[in-house]
């Protein structure tokens, strides 16, 4: 892959989706890299993001000018483990399933491999890794009016993708990658956790999300009626406890709040459950039973 020349390219615009637009939602992603150029280089070449600011110890990465990833540098951090609480995946979620078939396009051609494909009904969706083992999302949403909801909760299977349906959004004879669409956001993050009880009574007890799923050793929930901004199983961290601070990986997310109101009905919910709380510049930081930090953010 090489992006280099991407900064000087045009970049498709277009708009951020329902997903950014609800009353919390997912900002940025903050992870601990123990190489920082090859990590930064990955997803400035993997997604088209630009560079927003980089110095020797981190890497802020991003797309219309909007930070969607800061990488610290900590080359003594132990690799991350599967078998403990952190990131399951990030999930950059494409404005439109055109700008997705672009980015497909371009995967293919810069032979990136992938680890899997899958159509969720509400969304399709390519699972890939990082250097470091991080898992990565990338997907597009289908329209709402076709995501089904029964007594309360989204209906979210795990079928074949139908990649040539997506490529025919666009010409791939014609069809070009050169950055990031300006619309790019984190959809979602999905956590590995120890048991859904505690992520639930955190996430939804604490934070004020709403459960859309639960099976199959993992949870799903969301904020205003999305499908979900945050995911947690148990798949292969069963039984984890609070997470090692000399880790690869996972840092910190931030989940922002649409406007005051939003923020401070959160804020309350957090200090009436005696969640963890400190104050910074944009807001305040929390900490999950896990010892993953969670940023509220005031937009």
């Amino acid at each position: 892959m090489d992006a280099s020349n991407q900064s000087a390219a045009p970049s498709f615009v277009s708009e951020p989706t329902f997903a950014s637009h609800t009353p919390l939602h997912i900002g940025a992603v903050g992870l601990v890299a123990r190489d920082l150029d090859r990590l930064s280089a990955f997803y400035r070449d993997l997604l088209g993001l630009s560079v927003l600011e980089r110095t020797d110890r981190f890497a802020r990465l991003g797309a219309g000018g909007v930070t969607l990833l800061e990488i610290e540098h900590r080359p003594d951090a132990k690799p991350d483990d599967p078998a403990t609480a952190g990131l399951y995946h990030t999930a950059f979620l494409m404005p439109t399933r055109a700008d997705h078939a672009r980015w497909i396009l371009h995967i293919a051609r810069s032979r990136v491999p992938i680890t899997g494909a899958s159509d969720h009904g509400v969304s399709e969706a390519f699972y890939l890794d990082d250097p470091e083992g991080n898992g990565i999302e990338v997907y597009n949403d289908r329209p709402r009016e076709r995501w089904n909801w029964e007594n309360g909760l989204v209906t979210m299977p795990t079928k074949p993708l139908d990649i040539e349906a997506i490529l025919r959004e666009v010409d791939p004879a014609t069809a070009t990658y050169p950055a990031a669409p300006e619309g790019l956001r984190i959809g979602h993050v999905h956590l590995r956790v120890g048991d859904l009880d505690s992520a639930e009574r955190f996430y939804r007890g604490a934070l004020g999300l709403d459960l859309t799923r639960r099976r199959g050793g993992a949870t799903f929930m969301s904020s205003g009626h999305y499908h979900h901004h945050v995911g947690a199983n148990v798949w292969h961290s069963d039984g984890a406890e609070r997470r090692e601070d000399d880790r690869a990986g996972l840092a910190w997310f931030s989940i922002e709040a649409a406007d005051a109101a939003a923020f401070d009905v959160t804020a309350a919910r957090l200090s009436d459950a005696n969640a963890e709380r400190h104050p910074t510049a944009t807001g305040l930081e929390t900490t999950d039973p896990w010892g993953t930090r969670v940023r509220l953010v005031r937009t």
